[in-house]
């Protein structure tokens, strides 16, 4: 009986995080039309989008927490971490992933940045000097096969991306390790809803320093208006919650393991509205790119 109720609250936790992951591949589709359709800039999206959702979690975690939202602030060590996090993971990642997808499309950038796992067991290698496992060396072949076959649509001649594109979406994967690993320090006393909150307002002022909301303004359609706030809400806030919730039910290692979902679904979007031309080969890549990071999950998981 007790097997039978865990087995439906890890179920409840794989609904949850399958639709986080899902709300997030949505978002990247939506991303480019935004940066190629409707030609934002970057630099006013940005600017917008750390606005709004920072404003709105920033409420939500009040409602939820009350004056607890500003403890983080009690401590410059904390305060650094998050400072740290909303610079070089929040906001890098945020920038990076949308040139990625403006100079190139939302499912090759998707690939590249669900390198990152990758990239944290390279940084452990490099800076801890941890000595790889023999899955972390058999996910990282299998990734750069992967990743191959998706840029290159199996020609060596020529890219299926720009060279910029390519670019940057490596660092939209370095800077996405950076997301995972930044806030470590401040969620392990903080919840996780405040830190995100507080990390979206400080990346939204410093964006819009550099790019007020109010100036240059483009034309305000009603796709536009549709499509911020659709990654807003379905990008941002939405789906973060709904991984907060599947934690409830299911350990991380699962719940990491299923944000695999969220390449196949900007992939499966681009070709059913943005007319991207199916290809066999940049399936077969991005499957290999999957398959390598559930590898390198599994062995963590194995380990715990």
């Amino acid at each position: 009986m007790e097997k039978e109720v865990l087995n439906k609250h890890i179920g409840k936790g794989i609904f949850w995080a399958l639709l986080a992951s899902c709300m997030w591949g949505i978002s990247g589709t939506v991303l480019e039309v935004i940066s190629q359709g409707e030609s934002i800039p970057a630099s006013w999206f940005l600017s917008a989008r750390t606005l709004g959702a920072g404003l709105v979690l920033i409420v939500i975690s009040f409602i939820k927490y009350r004056m607890q939202i500003f403890d983080v602030f009690k401590s410059v060590k904390t305060v650094l971490w998050l400072l740290a996090y909303a610079i070089f993971g929040l906001m890098a990642n945020l920038l990076t992933f949308y040139i990625s997808v403006q100079e190139g499309n939302a499912s090759a950038s998707t690939i590249l940045q669900y390198l990152s796992p990758l990239f944290i067991v390279l940084g452990s290698l490099v800076f801890q000097r941890v000595r790889p496992m023999r899955s972390d060396v058999i996910a990282f072949v299998i990734a750069m096969a992967g990743v191959f076959l998706a840029i290159t649509h199996g020609n060596i001649h020529e890219l299926a991306i720009s060279n910029k594109a390519l670019i940057w979406g490596i660092l939209s994967g370095i800077t996405a390790a950076f997301y995972v690993v930044l806030p470590k320090p401040v969620t392990k006393n903080h919840p996780p809803m405040i830190v995100l909150g507080w990390a979206l307002i400080i990346g939204s002022i410093l964006f819009n320093i550099h790019q007020p909301v109010w100036v240059d303004t483009p034309a305000l359609t009603p796709q536009l208006m549709l499509s911020m706030a659709t990654v807003i809400l379905v990008g941002t806030i939405l789906p973060f919650w709904a991984l907060l919730h599947s934690l409830k039910f299911a350990p991380s290692a699962v719940v990491s393991i299923l944000d695999a979902v969220q390449p196949v679904v900007t992939f499966v979007l681009s070709l059913l509205f943005l007319g991207h031309p199916f290809n066999v080969v940049e399936l077969i890549g991005a499957v290999l790119v999957i398959i390598a990071i559930i590898i390198i999950q599994r062995s963590r998981t194995n380990l715990e």
